[in-house]
């Protein structure tokens, strides 16, 4: 006879998504169009914390509302938890320590691990280089890691429709264009960085394209979630002796 332990509400579910509140499309490869990612995802909306609201006015009572969704998301059955919004980097350690499962709010905690590979500055493609602080990069371990920052809070299609919650429509093309011109201007001003951290998660659609056209590792939200379901869920290898 085969017993399953109970005690799960929703079964099958690999990676929990902390996600805050917006409405502008999200393509193929983004960790909030489940449609698109080779793992099983649940999600907990946080009402109200918009893009806007973390970036410039992130306050230390989202950290309760985010702790009781992160605690939410352990009771329905994930096996990990991650966020919706790399400046969730903020609160890495408090939720971390909120819950018995793995958390990983923010692609930026791969920083140290990508620096030992490369042994060169990291570049970071960021929402916004002006909101991303010290206290980020220290929530997730990456203080005194060496970055070149560039932001896209000056590209007018990206600032319009995710910085400033203007509209909910967006070009795609434009966003392609904008994306490319920054990373353009990181490389010509940083030439020795040897990898890319994608810290929005707006971002990974683009990585594929991104790594043809400039030819660097790419690592992003979307790829860190894969890895860490294959941690959480390992499955037998194909094949033979």
């Amino acid at each position: 006879m085969t017993k399953l332990r109970g005690g799960k509400n929703i079964c099958g579910v690999s990676i929990g998504v902390l996600s805050l509140d917006s409405h502008f499309p999200k393509p193929p490869g983004h960790i909030k169009n489940p449609s698109s990612l080779p793992f099983t995802t649940c999600y907990e909306i946080l009402d109200g914390i918009t893009v806007p609201e973390l970036l410039h006015h992130p306050k230390e009572a989202m950290i309760d509302r985010l702790r009781e969704a992160a605690r939410r998301l352990e009771l329905q059955g994930v096996r990990a938890i991650t966020g919706s919004c790399g400046f969730l980097a903020l609160f890495q350690r408090q939720i971390a320590e909120a819950v018995s499962i793995p958390v990983f709010l923010s692609s930026l905690i791969q920083l140290p691990m990508i620096h030992q590979m490369t042994r060169a500055p990291v570049g970071i493609l960021t929402a916004s280089a002006a909101a991303l602080t010290e206290r980020h990069l220290a929530g997730v371990g990456a203080a005194g890691v060496p970055v070149e920052i560039q932001g896209l809070e000056a590209a007018e299609e990206f600032a319009a429709v995710i910085l400033r919650n203007e509209r909910d429509d967006m070009d795609m093309d434009r966003i392609r264009a904008e994306l490319f011109a920054a990373t353009r201007a990181l490389l010509d001003r940083a030439p020795d960085i040897r990898a890319l951290v994608l810290e929005c998660t707006d971002l990974p659609p683009h990585a594929h394209g991104l790594q043809q056209e400039f030819g660097l590792p790419i690592f992003d939200l979307t790829t860190l979630a894969t890895m860490i379901d294959m941690a959480v869920r390992q499955q037998r290898y194909p094949g033979f002796t």
